[in-house]
């Protein structure tokens, strides 16, 4: 059920103190506002400046003199959001913001990030990960609580609408940036933002409830999936094992190797990577079999009886 921006923060208990990721952005400048005012005193913001785009100092000024005027401590880091050999320059800016995030908090002794995702970037992911032939994880979206680089988040505004965050600003005269590259159709996401969604929502104004229902089934099946692998994982004494791994079928393999490089090594395996390296560990029948195959910022690799990632220098 879609919630105002009031009721999904008072519904919302983060430990404290807390930090709140904030770009300069309508969506994550509610946030601070709200949070602050839920819990004055307790709320820092956390600015990542990725250096991507020429407006990038721009938006670290308007964040301080927003912050000087609210009186919320601000935090800002610098991030290399160069990405690697084989990964998009979409997941080396997240990678690198959540880290930037993950340290700021840590170093502020913070306790949880709260970022600004809402229900519409819910359908959103959802809507990419179909485009790209995803799997369950991907179907099941963003979790509203995850843990990352040894920090806890929270997506405390997943079901409420973009356009009604907006309408919250707008009602208390508070301004914010707009991202130019936000309107760059050439972007998949942006796409969907501005032409695939405005259709939905006049064929099915109910959307946003019914993708976020969809998404907590899938999210429920993908919980079910990882229960399995971490049991067939913790067989095999935490990683996985050639002869181990040959006896299970291969929808159970594949289940295993992607539970392994999620959990141990932030890492995800292509379709085509995968059973690349499925097909290699069935051939795995003798000791002097090698087997390297390139999977994101490394290679997986046998290492005896079994296989080991290897992240690039």
């Amino acid at each position: 059920m879609t919630l105002t921006l009031d009721a999904a923060i008072s519904a919302c208990d983060p430990p404290l103190p807390l930090g709140v990721a904030y770009s300069g952005g309508a969506d994550s400048t509610a946030l601070v506002l709200a949070a602050n005012a839920r819990w004055p005193g307790q709320v820092h913001a956390l600015h990542v400046h990725h250096g991507l785009q020429a407006a990038a100092d721009a938006f670290e000024s308007h964040c301080v003199a927003s912050c000087g005027h609210w009186g919320v401590p601000l935090h800002v880091a610098r991030a290399d959001a160069r990405n690697a050999p084989g990964e998009s320059p979409e997941d080396a800016a997240r990678r690198a913001r959540y880290e930037s995030l993950a340290r700021m908090a840590q170093m502020h002794s913070l306790a949880c990030v709260l970022v600004a995702q809402h229900a519409d970037d819910q359908v959103e992911t959802m809507l990419l990960a179909l485009s790209r032939g995803a799997g369950l994880p991907g179907l099941a979206a963003m979790p509203a609580r995850f843990e990352r680089h040894g920090m806890r988040f929270e997506r405390p505004l997943l079901a409420v609408s973009g356009p009604s965050i907006r309408e919250w600003l707008a009602e208390r005269g508070e301004s914010f940036v707009e991202d130019p590259t936000n309107a760059d159709t050439s972007f998949t996401r942006n796409r969907i933002r501005h032409r695939l969604l405005p259709a939905i929502e006049e064929a099915f104004p109910q959307f946003r409830d019914t993708f976020a229902r969809s998404a907590r089934h899938t999210a429920q099946a993908q919980r079910l999936l990882m229960e399995v692998a971490a049991t067939d994982l913790a067989d095999m004494h935490g990683e996985p094992v050639i002869a181990s791994l040959q006896r299970l079928s291969r929808e159970r393999q594949a289940n295993v190797v992607r539970h392994w490089l999620r959990s141990d090594h932030d890492e995800a395996a292509s379709s085509a990577q995968l059973e690349e390296l499925l097909d290699q560990v069935a051939a795995c029948t003798t000791r002097g079999h090698g087997l390297r195959i390139r999977v994101g910022r490394g290679w997986v690799m046998r290492a005896g009886e079994r296989l080991a990632f290897v992240r690039e220098a």
